[in-house]
């Protein structure tokens, strides 16, 4: 008869090579479904990241992607009475949140574009990437389409408010005293940059989640390719 001991050992072994049998790896899987379980999951993270911006608050109401004035200019806001512009701050980030919100909306057809048009060595290097190389994939990939999608909106939403001309005169004269950046010193290019910095920052969040959670994806497929990772 085994001793106890040796009866306990047999079955540790028994249970990791039944756990290793069980177990899937990256190699594992068709080149087919690494890449549609990573496209089923970048979808599902764009669509998402869009949904929670796109809506009243998605950007005002979420500290992460909130737009304020930029740098040293929202630290001086007081001078900002100078210019006619202290009492209207508040309405002024209000408009830039607004404009903001109503842009992302029109990011989602060129984000689902752009996965659609990914690779297989796109796939390849995105799984064997680091934590956020689907995140940087799509910005890499689709950012300057979006921007330019964007700035019409954000502008025609900008021009909207009294303010908007009046923090262009302000900004612009604060770059000069390097205040702010050049990029800051225009209201809708500013929008526009932070709408996209925020519209990323959520698809990541996104892609962490399904990273550490592979049941949160959509998919049987998507679950299956980020369950081997």
């Amino acid at each position: 008869m085994l001793r106890p001991t040796l009866r306990f050992a047999g079955l540790c072994a028994g249970l990791m090579i039944s756990a290793s049998a069980l177990a899937l790896s990256l190699s594992d899987l068709s080149q087919g479904d690494a890449t549609g379980g990573l496209k089923d999951a970048l979808t599902q993270g764009a669509q998402l990241a869009v949904k929670q911006l796109g809506t009243p608050g998605g950007f005002s109401n979420n500290p992460d992607v909130k737009i304020e004035l930029p740098g040293k200019l929202g630290k001086v806001a007081g001078k900002m009475k100078a210019f006619g512009m202290g009492a209207q701050v508040d309405e002024l980030e209000t408009a830039m949140n607004k404009a903001a919100e109503t842009a992302v909306t029109q990011a989602q057809p060129i984000l689902v574009d752009a996965v659609k048009k990914m690779s297989v060595e796109d796939a390849k290097g995105i799984l064997s990437g680091g934590n956020d190389s689907a995140t940087r994939y799509l910005d890499k990939s689709s950012r300057e389409q979006i921007r330019t999608k964007f700035l019409p909106i954000v502008k025609q939403a900008t021009d909207k408010v009294g303010v908007a001309q009046k923090y262009n005169a302000f900004a612009g004269q604060a770059a000069t005293f390097g205040v702010v950046d050049a990029k800051s010193a225009n209201i809708e290019s500013y929008v526009t940059e932070q709408a996209l910095n925020g519209l990323f920052e959520m698809i990541g969040k996104q892609e962490e989640t399904i990273r550490k959670n592979p049941a949160a994806a959509a998919t049987s497929l998507a679950k299956k390719v980020f369950g081997t990772l």
